[in-house]
């Protein structure tokens, strides 16, 4: 097909008309044969004419367009109804009656068909309530706004959403993530078609969203402020590691250090996360494998800082006893933060005779996380012990007892296993130099600093012989110390339990920790690239924030679920087309939405948002 230009003169005034035209072989050769008169005003610019004639060609021919352009659906519609070539309507079916003998409509405008029930059939089936959920709730965010105002393009947005929405539902590798977008309803949703996708788009758009960053989980953090009306006095800080496949060559910040994967043989880099009280991410930071959790405090704090602008009245920073040092915690004043930590092994023992006495205990019972319901009660005893312009609070917790125990018993078999070793390495031979044993000494007790100091190791040169003995009166300590803790803060204004209950909350970082590890599958990463391992790290976070909004909205409802069960509810609701072919020799093809179960309905009406996937597209096929 194509559009044709005719010029016609009457009486002195000429009149132009635009014909939609198709050429038909005849035994005299082709003839132009005229589809629809398109009217004197022209369609489009003569260079997109070709184009338009395409598009109207696959419309008849029942091809679908998810670019919806409404000039074609009206030109498809003047030809199908039209008086140039009139479309044969198929027979009526006659109406029902009901028992008062009036007919039974079902809709004013409803088209009544003839169809063989027998050849009806369904195709092109696409998982659609994942992600309908996850795009819905993108929306609620208003994700593609605050991209927007970081200056990013519209294309930029559309596939930062679905590499987002992967991360959120199906986690995979940027290769592998174009299939992924095609088994699912995206297109159908976004309008957007990813036929010829390829894996090389999604990489260059890492590239162009890491300098947008810090912009972007600004604007984010304000709006969910807002929507969830979120309280910013607290502030929980924690690190974690995650691990790369490869040696990483290209990326300085990819190091070995301290594995919290027990992936030791593997470089990492560390991730910084600030949540507030309630979850919501604030700030997060990419550091070299190899940082230590208390050099990390100053920078992590600019970051905030950055995101959230400076402090506010009673804010409190909560940090765990990796980063309790007195710099550190000096850092935290001088920028007019109070603090809330766990402090170091050392600083318990000062209070051992304080846990030892019977008289003062407090007992809290500690409730089952509703983001963890696998979780069991506990009782935990507390005890005030004020010094100077601190507060001290004793904790003994008979659920950590055991875990301690295991913990102390499992370093200590390694340190003494790491002691044998260095031990037969120094009789064969194999390390003579004295520097270089008491250097490996030394990186034992770094490796191992909660059982090395129940030991005296000790070389002795002229004999060449490494030796340790046990300090069984610290040992002792240390068992009997098992499931306690001491907690500190210059907080004055709060009571012993506000002040445990407040600490507590730092376990919502490791669980949004298992959640960007386990379902949103932060690791292993396979980049090498500096800058696409933290845009990765990113879109990890920007899915989390789907994620933590989700399940708040039911923790809200009452409701207490997981994101993981809740994808796997949806999974069954499916965008697919419906194929009737119709008496008259047609096949009319409807692509829809499956009707939601009362599961779906639900899970919808919980989070406030439509049920409706798309709109019924109906197109006319030649059978």
């Amino acid at each position: 097909m194509f559009i044709k230009r005719t010029k016609r003169t009457v009486r002195g005034r000429t009149y132009v008309n635009h014909l939609l035209v198709e050429s038909t072989a005849t035994p005299k050769g082709p003839r132009h044969h005229v589809i629809c008169s398109l009217g004197r005003l022209a369609p489009a610019p003569r260079e997109q004419w070709l184009a338009l004639a395409h598009k109207i060609e696959s419309a008849l021919s029942g091809q679908g367009n998810l670019d919806q352009d409404p000039q074609v659906d009206d030109i498809v519609a003047r030809v199908r109804g039209g008086a140039t070539q009139p479309r044969t309507p198929p027979p009526r079916r006659k109406r029902a009656r009901g028992s008062d003998g009036r007919s039974a409509r079902h809709g004013a405008n409803e088209e009544l068909l003839t169809i063989h029930v027998d050849r009806v059939d369904t195709e092109r089936h696409r998982e659609a309530g994942p992600v309908h959920v996850g795009h819905e709730m993108w929306k609620k965010l208003g994700v593609d706004h605050v991209l927007g105002e970081a200056g990013l393009p519209s294309r930029t947005v559309m596939f930062t959403e679905v590499m987002t929405l992967n991360r959120l539902i199906y986690p995979c590798s940027e290769h592998a993530m174009p299939e992924w977008i095609r088994r699912t309803a995206l297109e159908d949703i976004l309008g957007e078609s990813f036929v010829t996708l390829a894996d090389d788009a999604l990489y260059r758009n890492l590239d162009r969203l890491h300098p947008q960053r810090e912009q972007i989980e600004r604007g984010l953090a304000e709006r969910e402020k807002t929507l969830f009306n979120l309280d910013d006095t607290f502030f929980l800080y924690d690190l974690t590691s995650t691990y790369f496949e490869g040696q990483c060559p290209l990326n300085p910040q990819a190091q070995r250090g301290y594995s919290r994967d027990k992936r030791p043989d593997c470089k990492q880099v560390v991730v910084g996360l600030v949540l507030n009280a309630d979850g919501f991410p604030k700030a997060h930071e990419v550091f070299e494998g190899s940082r230590q959790d208390r050099q990390s405090v100053k920078e992590m704090l600019d970051r905030l800082e950055s995101r959230v602008g400076k402090k506010k009245p009673a804010t409190t920073v909560v940090v765990d006893r990796g980063m309790a040092f007195e710099d550190n915690l000096t850092e935290i004043r001088k920028r007019g933060y109070h603090y809330l930590v766990a402090s170091r092994q050392g600083e318990r023992n000062e209070h051992f005779g304080e846990f030892e006495e019977d008289e003062g205990w407090q007992e809290v019972i500690r409730e089952p996380s509703p983001r963890n319901p696998a979780q069991k009660k506990s009782r935990v005893f507390i005890k005030h012990a004020s010094s100077g312009k601190e507060v001290h609070i004793l904790c003994w917790s008979e659920g950590r007892v055991e875990k301690d125990r295991a913990i102390r018993e499992s370093h200590e078999a390694r340190l003494l296993r790491d002691l044998k070793k260095l031990r037969k390495r120094i009789d064969k031979g194999q390390l003579v130099k004295t520097e270089k044993i008491h250097q490996a000494i030394g990186r034992l007790q770094e490796r191992y600093p909660r059982v090395a100091r129940y030991y005296e190791i000790s070389y002795q040169g002229k004999e060449g012989s490494l030796s340790w003995e046990e300090n069984a009166k610290k040992k002792e300590l240390a068992k009997r110390l098992d499931g306690t803790y001491l907690l500190k803060t210059d907080r004055q204004d709060l009571d012993d339990e506000e002040i445990w209950r407040t600490y507590m909350l730092l376990t919502r970082v490791e669980a949004a920790f298992r959640a960007m590890k386990s379902p949103l599958a932060e690791r292993p990463i396979f980049h090498h690239l500096e800058h696409r391992v933290q845009t990765h790290i990113f879109l990890c976070v920007l899915a989390y924030h789907l994620l933590v909004s989700i399940e708040k909205m039911f923790l809200d409802a009452g409701i207490h679920t997981s994101w993981a069960t809740i994808r796997e509810q949806l999974a069954t609701r499916q965008v697919s087309t419906v194929v009737l072919p119709v008496s008259n020799g047609e096949v009319l093809r409807i692509r829809k939405a499956s009707t939601p179960e009362p599961t779906h309905r639900q899970i919808y009406e919980t989070l406030k948002i439509p049920s409706q996937v798309m709109k019924p597209i109906k197109t006319w096929h030649a059978e």
